[in-house]
């Protein structure tokens, strides 16, 4: 599950992750390793992280340690530095809760080989249940290590000088957010507001249950941090995605130009357990590139595909302009199927998409203007039985701040998944789906009384990204 220990460092991003080696269903948590070339091409590697005395490896972050601050590695390799959660299933079974701790580790082989550090843990438990994911960055205001910690339904902010010692700052968030449920896997960066030189930082929160349409989701703040407090007076609950299957993401530290990339793991914990897969369990999302914009008067937390995902499309697709009528419907037969992207762009704002197979599988999204939603209907998409609530109702998603004129939808269709992008990535639904055989065609109805015009319509092949 959780993408863990995003770094950039030596021309290589990593991807380190939650992974039991010995089955598809949840086990003793290690850190899985994989490296991503030009942030597509996908390897796998050895495993990183195994359990200890300390516990098992949950979920965390990893910096590069430029300036020695550990002493784990030298000016000229500095160390690369893994900062987790460690998870004492005996403390857990016996009823404690101090059983999540937070633990360190260095490679100094760029990843591939980890030793811990021998003072683990280098934060213990007073007594939190929920004490766990830990994010850490340089703090450039203090000239610090700062760490983020959830502590139940809250989030701490502690500072260290050298990785090693840390002091707790501040905390945000009790009387803030969602709160439906256990908050997870924070996040905090500075994000230029486009098109200004004003600078806004982001929190980034998970949290299970609790999600719009169900089960887990990503919220987000905007707001301000001044070394080490971060503060918001953001009222209204903002969700970087509205599908059902984006949760635990983060971003990477340590990138080239400061750019923001974010990946998610694309499953729900209402079901994530049961979906119907034999030899693996679970994906990421494709990495996202995170913007700030302002629409009517409001920043946005906008995420959409990397320009390098152009990389693995075909460039031989043709793009066509369709015309389609009145309370009419337009069949596309689909050559890709379920490894292709669609794009499009159009003024029409009542319209349904549906994408269907020769086992009459049909997976429907709509968007209805005069309510100003989008929906997700996955209900007839395939295998949907498994586990009632996966697909037991209709997604919707607000999009009151879609401005009038073109829009681009943007649909990444894979094996089991669907990615969907309006008006580059202001609103976002990740799905996951098991069609019983792939998607043949894709019917366009316009449900309005009025021509409708689609611009540039094109569906193309995406290549593999891992072997």
């Amino acid at each position: 599950n959780d993408p863990n220990g995003l770094v950039y460092h030596k021309g290589v991003y990593h991807l380190f992750y939650q992974y039991y080696p010995d089955d598809i269903v949840w086990g003793p948590m290690h850190w899985g390793h994989d490296v991503i070339t030009y942030m597509m091409k996908l390897e796998h590697k050895h495993i990183a992280l195994y359990p200890d005395k300390n516990g098992l490896i949950f979920s965390g972050s990893a910096v590069v340690d430029v300036n020695n601050t550990s002493g784990f590695g030298t000016a000229e390799n500095p160390a690369l530095v893994a900062i987790f959660t460690y998870h004492l299933m005996e403390g857990e079974k016996a009823g404690r809760k101090d059983f999540q701790t937070q633990g360190i580790a260095y490679s100094l082989d760029n990843g591939y080989s980890w030793t811990k550090y021998e003072g683990n843990p280098v934060i213990g438990n007073d007594g939190i249940k929920d004490f766990r994911d830990p994010k850490v960055f340089w703090n450039e205001k203090e000239s610090v290590w700062s760490m983020l910690l959830v502590a139940g339904d809250h989030l701490q902010i502690w500072n260290s000088p050298n990785l090693k010692e840390w002091e707790q700052v501040s905390e945000f968030g009790k009387n803030q957010g969602a709160h439906g449920g256990v908050w997870e896997c924070p996040d905090l960066f500075p994000l230029q507001v486009e098109g200004t030189d004003a600078i806004k930082w982001v929190l980034l929160i998970s949290i299970n249950p609790g999600a719009p349409n169900g089960g887990s989701g990503t919220q987000y703040f905007i707001g301000d941090f001044d070394g080490k407090t971060f503060t918001s007076d953001q009222e209204e609950h903002k969700w970087l995605d509205l599908g059902r299957d984006n949760y635990a993401g983060v971003t990477y530290n340590n990138t080239r130009d400061n750019e923001r990339i974010f990946i998610g793991w694309m499953s729900n914990w209402d079901y994530a357990r049961d979906t119907p897969t034999e030899k693996w369990r679970s994906a990421m999302t494709v990495p996202r590139s995170l913007s700030l914009r302002t629409s009517n008067g409001n920043h946005e937390l906008y995420n959409y595909p990397l320009p390098n995902f152009e990389s693995l499309v075909d460039k031989a697709s043709v793009a066509q302009d369709i015309a389609i009528k009145a309370n009419t419907a337009h069949t596309i037969p689909l050559k890709a199927g379920n490894q292709s992207e669609i794009r499009f762009t159009t003024t029409a704002r009542d319209f349904v998409l549906s994408f269907e197979n020769n086992t009459k599988d049909s997976l429907a999204i709509a968007m209805d203007g005069k309510n100003k939603v989008l929906t997700f209907d996955r209900r007839n998409s395939g295998l949907t039985d498994f586990k009632n609530n996966f697909a037991s109702a209709v997604q919707e998603m607000p999009i009151e701040n879609l401005l009038e004129g073109e829009v681009e939808i943007r649909i990444i269709l894979d094996a089991s998944s669907v990615e969907l992008f309006i008006n580059e990535g202001q609103y976002v639904m990740t799905n996951q789906i098991f069609p019983r055989d792939t998607y043949t065609q894709l019917e366009f109805l316009n449900r309005s009384d009025q021509e409708i015009k689609v611009a540039e319509f094109s569906e193309r092949s995406v290549q593999r990204i891992w072997e």
